[in-house]
């Protein structure tokens, strides 16, 4: 018997049944009669050709015995043939997640200390995939994609989607690390009314009574750090049927701004449903339940009786706007962003009475 060969290092790699086939046009052996002479279906020699069946190590013996060409060579064939598709395949896999980790804004996350610093691609993918709680990025897209998001975003703002998804996640993270009680809306209704009263507090004071009660009431309410292209605001989402969620940012960095979206936020809690996820951007389309939640807003923070009898003058100072705050019991600044939101005082105008807030280091 003919032996060949054992060891095959081919210039370029090609499947084992080009080999197969080149061996039978040589020969002059027809696949059909290969298949008799195999004890095998001809589907199967053809599949084998065409490189859509694997060469066994059982039909690598009946080559061996039919055509007089080892074992060895067509199961050392196969896996080097195996080995490059997989190389392959690891190759569009790692292209598609490198492209994947461009959607996202790894400095500013890495600063932030959301996720390692770390020196190469694959241990960043590592690190991302470990950040958003998934083995792999088709788990990712899996698990996102099925979040039910009402993201009512301007068409006038660019926002990164996957940015807006990171921001959630370290939103959720954090939330985590909250012990609240089980949600009781009762509860939670009758505590706006203390928190209300943080809103002339500097941020040391109000944060963490502002956690605390909301804890207590099955809300956890955490504050994340804004990402670029990513205009939001507030968020709200149901972690589970008892554990709520309101997340916040700085991004207006003003104590009007962030009042109002947190009560914007508590009225989604309690006007609407579980299942959708609310975001807040910068300029927003209204609809219908926005609508209902800047009106919950307001009437918390300031009742219409007295916003009505305030507003009938029309005389707004820092006096007159002081005087009125102090006397509803609230902070300056609220006052003077709902004149502004309202056009009955320019945007420029009572500033020094908002407080400006930053993060710390």
């Amino acid at each position: 018997m003919i032996k060949t060969q054992t060891e095959y290092r081919p210039d370029h790699v090609s499947p084992p049944g080009e080999t197969l086939l080149e061996i039978l046009t040589d020969k002059g052996i027809s696949q059909a009669d290969l298949a008799t002479r195999m004890g095998r279906p001809v589907k199967t020699i053809n599949e084998i050709v065409k490189g859509k069946a694997i060469i066994m190590p059982e039909t690598a013996l009946q080559l061996e015995k039919v055509l007089g060409v080892e074992a060895a060579f067509w199961m050392s064939r196969e896996q080097y043939y195996q080995e490059h598709m997989a190389r392959l395949s690891e190759r569009d896999r790692f292209s598609h997640s490198l492209e994947w980790l461009k959607s996202f804004p790894i400095k500013q996350m890495t600063d932030y200390g959301w996720i390692k610093g770390v020196s190469s691609k694959p241990a960043l993918l590592d690190e991302m995939l470990s950040f958003f709680g998934v083995a792999s990025i088709e788990a990712w897209n899996e698990t996102w994609e099925n979040l039910k998001i009402a993201f009512r975003r301007s068409a006038k703002l660019q926002c990164n989607i996957a940015s807006t998804r990171a921001w959630l996640r370290k939103g959720e993270l954090d939330a985590t690390e909250i012990q609240c009680a089980p949600y009781d809306e009762t509860a939670f209704t009758k505590v706006l009314g203390e928190i209300r009263n943080l809103t002339n507090h500097s941020p040391d004071v109000f944060i963490p009574q502002l956690r605390e009660k909301c804890a207590a009431t099955g809300v956890a309410t955490v504050f994340v750090h804004e990402l670029p292209r990513t205009p939001i605001c507030g968020a709200t989402r149901w972690l589970n049927k008892n554990k709520a969620l309101i997340q916040l940012s700085l991004r207006y960095k003003t104590n009007d701004h962030l009042w109002f979206t947190f009560f914007h936020e508590a009225g989604h809690i309690l006007l609407h449903g579980k299942k959708e996820v609310f975001i807040e951007t910068e300029d927003r389309l209204t609809d219908v339940l926005e609508e209902q939640a800047d009106n919950f807003a307001s009437k918390n923070l300031i009742t219409d009786s007295d916003w009505n009898q305030f507003t009938i003058s029309g005389l707004y100072t820092f006096r007159t706007v002081g005087s009125f705050a102090n006397r509803v019991g609230i902070a300056p600044g609220i006052v003077v962003g709902r004149l502004q939101h309202e056009n009955k005082i320019p945007f420029s105008f009572l500033n020094r009475l908002k407080q400006r807030l930053a993060w710390s280091d």
